[in-house]
This record gives structure tokens, C-alpha cells and sequence, in this order.
């Protein structure tokens, strides 16, 4: 049975959710970043991890959820099968990841980016940030008009991994995703679905570990 090592609040939300789309029996894991049992499958100590029954490991979002669109076509989650269609996939992909995951990095963690300890210095990174944020989110947005989905009509990978992202920004930004319509629109049919809630509900609760139904 697949393993999938999460966090809470984290971009492992995707995966989580990809998971539960497919339906096949698989195992969540909650873990804390760098914990024992985490360095244990990721020497790196983040999230999300995967692993399968023969002991293979995968990481990194973009990778893990490729490999699940791949594993499992009948699910309909890569976004189509055309050369085209694969290139759309891993462009929204390397989008997600290198330009909005990583413009969110001077909202979470500021200290990392100034040497000055002073709150108004962190303050000012935050603000950075969020103009960053603001940037992609403007980029996104557009594309989406006239879409259901990022890639198209039908959910994808890529619209599990843009949704803790919105999630962040709704919660971070100042006005929160209120001028990006297209991407409230998006956040609001994901979250209507009843496989995203029940991994938002399991995320939410106590338990450390939960299985999906066969």
C-alpha cells in the first residue's frame, strides 16, 4: 500500500488529495518537519514523502504527483495524453513550484532573507513577499479565465497542487484571494468536492494516521 508522509497546512495537501481522487487503498501518515520518523524516509526531513510497498521513496510535490497522474490513467489527473497535454502539465507544474511555492518563502520565514533582526526589516521582507505572491497570483488568475480548471475542463494534478497555495494566500495576503476571482472560483470547486473535504477533515483531526476505504 502507498505511504504518504504529510503535514498539516503544508503543500503535501495535494498529494493528499490526488490520492484520495484516485481511490485506491493507500495510508497518510502526519509527521512534524525533521522528526525522527520523517529523517527516517527523507534524509531531508520534508514533506511530502512517498513510499511505496518495495521501499522505493519519491519527494518533492511536482514529482510525487506526476508519478501518481502516471501510475494511475484511469483517474484521468495528468491532464490529457498528447505531447502538448504532458508539456502543460509540467509547465503549470514548475510554475507552482519554483515561482508561487517559492515567492510564499519571504512570508513564512523573513529571518531567512535579512540580516537584520529588527521588526521592521522582517516586516519589509513580508511585504516583499507578498508582492511576489501577488505577481504569480496575477499570472494564474488570467490564465484561468474562460477555465474550469487549470489545465482545461477536467481537475488535474495541478489544480490539488494549486490548492493549499490558495489556501495560503487567502489566509496571507492582505486582501486574501479577493482580486483573483478566477482563483476563488477554483478554490471554491475544490473545495466543494466531498474527496477534498474528507482530507481536509482528516488533516484536521488528531489522528496520526488514516487509511482509505478499498
Amino acid at each position: 500500500m502507498t505511504t504518504l508522509y504529510y503535514a498539516v497546512g503544508a503543500c503535501s495537501l495535494a498529494p493528499h488529495i490526488v490520492l484520495e481522487w484516485i481511490g485506491a487503498p493507500y495510508t497518510a501518515v502526519r509527521v512534524q518537519y525533521g522528526s525522527d520518523e520523517l529523517l527516517a524516509v527523507n534524509p531531508a526531513g520534508a514533506v511530502p514523502t512517498l513510499r511505496e510497498d518495495d521501499g522505493w521513496i519519491l519527494t518533492q510535490a511536482g514529482a510525487i504527483l506526476d508519478y501518481l497522474a502516471s501510475k494511475h490513467p484511469e483517474a484521468r489527473l495528468g491532464g490529457g495524453d498528447g505531447l502538448r497535454d504532458r508539456a502543460e502539465a509540467h509547465r503549470w507544474s514548475s510554475f507552482l513550484t519554483s515561482d508561487v511555492h517559492s515567492a510564499f518563502w519571504p512570508v513564512f520565514m523573513p529571518y531567512r532573507y535579512t540580516t537584520d533582526s529588527g521588526e521592521a526589516a522582517k516586516k519589509a521582507v513580508v511585504a516583499a513577499g507578498h508582492k511576489l505572491v501577488e505577481k504569480q497570483f496575477d499570472v494564474l488568475n488570467g490564465h484561468l479565465e474562460g477555465r474550469d480548471y487549470i489545465l482545461g475542463r477536467e481537475r488535474s494534478v495541478i489544480d490539488a497542487y494549486a490548492f493549499p497555495m490558495i489556501r495560503w494566500a487567502a489566509k496571507l495576503l492582505p486582501d486574501g484571494v479577493t482580486n483573483y476571482p478566477h482563483l476563488q472560483a477554483l478554490h471554491d470547486r475544490l473545495a466543494a468536492d466531498p474527496a477534498v473535504q474528507r482530507v481536509l477533515a482528516r488533516e484536521a483531526a488528531k489522528r496520526s494516521t488514516a487509511a482509505a476505504p478499498a
